[in-house]
């Protein structure tokens, strides 16, 4: 497979031909104000003329350049801005495949992505990796990949279905459409020394491309040290001091707007009131789910969102163009509008609420208002990755039971607590009664099961465990084979009984999202491909996963973007408590530790 469109050497001189007024353009955009992110300037009454999929001409009057055949659009004055590009995220977070996700993405202007598919590693390893970037390699705007790093995220913490290999880093980074090292989470590791891990990156930097960075502790102690390991850029920054930080270093800051993320407001403050320079900064999603996507929007939403913080217009527009075209070493490919870069830019009225009006990527046009006119690709996953959910046998409640001490009446648990909009957990502890000598949940108290339903090797293992903040006040349970990072199954509930069946459930389809209340099946998502993504249209995916959100607040649960967090129980990189396959983990320590407190 190869890029569907030809690299700049082959057709320079196409495009100096039509620069010179020698050769008619493809496409000329007439009386633009063209939006320079390199100059930082809105220039009015500009021509803008494409050739062969790039910007052969960009200045005052493109008259000599339109031939019989040219396609020429008049903007009427309004405002012409390059292709937005989201510097971080994860396609398996939308639960769609690459192909869904970018038709879901492209009438709200993104034009370039890179792709992380650090989710589809820890299921199918390397394959899986390599059928993400060769599904990015046949769409109609960039999707660059990067090769996942940390499979598991935690080693000794967590079992993932495939592992990944500095020899696997190290061929990935042959293959054509890699552009770096996914975000490296192991950053204990890291400051450590770690020989793989930094065989991982030696690897990616020998192959001259970039290392993406993923320090998540609150506690920068540590942090010149994981910076001194080679990580080029950093997302997880929750604060100001974060982002000063990471670019004092020589990092890139990427601030972050998902679904569930809420990173920039409390990080733009070091450009817009300490004054750094804005070119190290980065605007990103990280995760994203289909709803998001579908009813608010990607990286238009992002730039907005930062513009509402203070950001000035143009500032906002450079961090999610030329910043990152820059960062991966693509800025002679992508992220301007300037004479041999891809054509990838978009016509809107106004830069502050900016409207997504029409969206024209390598020099065709891909959507207007809000539609997706491109064609989707054909690309199809194979069987091998369709089966992957293998529990080994049918669970039923009594795999959610924990013993109580003999004898007690009463226990002090540790319990998981959920902070909402956020991605750390925190360290709780609750006491709980003893009935028929299993400890109980409390309701009253909010605090429910949860348990690690091992998915991946049919070993039939649970892990059980106690979880606050969601809510549920009636009997219920929601499964997930969506579990960062290592996707085994996560089930909360405040039913045992439910819990099993809805357990069972996933096991029947393959994948996915379900809730049961009552002994009844209230919504399913299907995630057929890994557990993690479907293959269906964005919008049928965003209905059944907002009848996913509906059913569980009829459960009782009343935080934003539950679902989201739910995801996130096992995620054994991230502040404080997790539960994994190999137990409940306290990461403060990075060490597995007792469910239940001494008496």
């Amino acid at each position: 497979m190869t890029q569907s469109i030809r690299p700049w050497p082959e057709v320079a001189a196409d495009l100096v031909a039509v620069a010179a007024g020698r050769e008619p353009a493809d496409m000329v955009i007439r009386n633009c104000t063209w939006v320079n992110v390199h100059s930082r300037e809105a220039i009015p009454g500009s021509d803008i003329a494409i050739k062969s999929g790039r910007f052969a001409s960009c200045g005052p009057d493109a008259s000599a350049m339109i031939g019989p055949e040219t396609r020429v659009i008049d903007a009427g004055g309004r405002y012409l801005i390059p292709g937005l590009c989201d510097g971080h995220m994860h396609v398996e977070s939308g639960m769609l495949t690459v192909s869904q996700f970018v038709r879901a993405v492209i009438p709200h202007g993104t034009t370039s992505m890179f792709v992380d598919p650090h989710e589809v590693a820890n299921v199918l390893g390397l394959e899986g990796a390599r059928l993400m970037h060769d599904e990015a390699m046949v769409q109609p705007i960039n999707v660059f990949v990067e090769m996942p790093a940390c499979a598991p995220s935690a080693p000794g913490l967590e079992t993932p279905g495939a592992e990944i290999s500095p020899e696997d880093v190290a061929e990935a980074m042959t293959w054509p459409n890699i552009v770096g090292l996914g975000e490296m989470m192991n950053y204990p590791g890291v400051i450590a020394g770690d020989p793989k891990m930094l065989a991982e990156i030696a690897a990616t930097q020998a192959a001259g491309k970039t290392v993406g960075g993923h320090y998540a502790s609150p506690d920068l102690a540590g942090f010149h040290a994981y910076a001194a390991g080679g990580p080029a850029d950093d997302h997880e920054g929750t604060c100001e001091a974060d982002a000063i930080m990471r670019v004092r270093q020589g990092m890139r800051a990427m601030l972050r707007l998902g679904s569930a993320w809420y990173d920039v407001k409390a990080q733009i403050t070091a450009v817009t009131e300490k004054g750094l320079d804005p070119r190290n900064f980065i605007l990103c999603t990280d995760d994203c789910h289909s709803g998001t996507l579908v009813n608010d929007g990607h990286m238009d939403r992002v730039v907005r969102h930062a513009i509402d913080c203070g950001l000035d217009p143009l500032i906002a527009l450079q961090m999610a163009t030329i910043n990152t075209a820059t960062h991966f070493g693509l800025e002679r490919e992508i992220g301007s509008i300037t004479p041999g870069r891809r054509a990838d830019c978009i016509l809107t009225s106004d830069l502050a609420t900016l409207p997504i009006e029409t969206v024209i990527a390598r020099g065709a046009v891909v959507a207007e208002n809000g539609a997706c006119l491109a064609e989707e690709p054909d690309f199809t996953w194979p069987a091998s990755a369709r089966e992957t959910v293998r529990m080994g046998r049918r669970l039923v409640a009594a795999d959610f039971d924990i013993p109580a001490p003999a004898g007690a009446t009463r226990v002090r648990a540790r319990v998981i607590g959920v902070v909402e909009n956020q991605a750390p957990t925190r360290a709780l502890e609750a006491e709980l009664a003893v009935v028929d000598g299993l400890v109980a949940a409390d309701v009253a108290k909010d605090v429910a099961q949860i348990a690690l339903v091992e998915r991946h090797r049919r070993t039939g293992s649970v892990v059980n465990g106690f979880v606050s903040g969601f809510g549920y006040d009636a009997p219920c349970a929601v499964a997930s084979t969506v579990a960062h990072d290592s996707h085994h199954m996560i089930v909360v509930g405040t039913s045992k009984s439910d819990m099993a069946l809805a357990a069972n459930r996933l096991g029947e389809v393959g994948g996915g999202v379900t809730v049961w209340k009552d002994g009844a099946e209230i919504a399913l998502v299907r995630l057929p491909i890994a557990g993690l993504m479907s293959d269906a249209p964005a919008e049928e995916v965003a209905a059944a996963a907002e009848g996913m959100v509906a059913a569980m607040a009829a459960c009782g649960c009343r935080l934003n973007n539950a679902y989201m967090q739910h995801s996130l129980l096992a995620l054994v990189v991230i502040p404080a408590l997790r539960i994994s396959d190999l137990g409940l983990i306290d990461v403060t320590r990075f060490a597995p530790t007792e469910l239940l407190l001494p008496a």
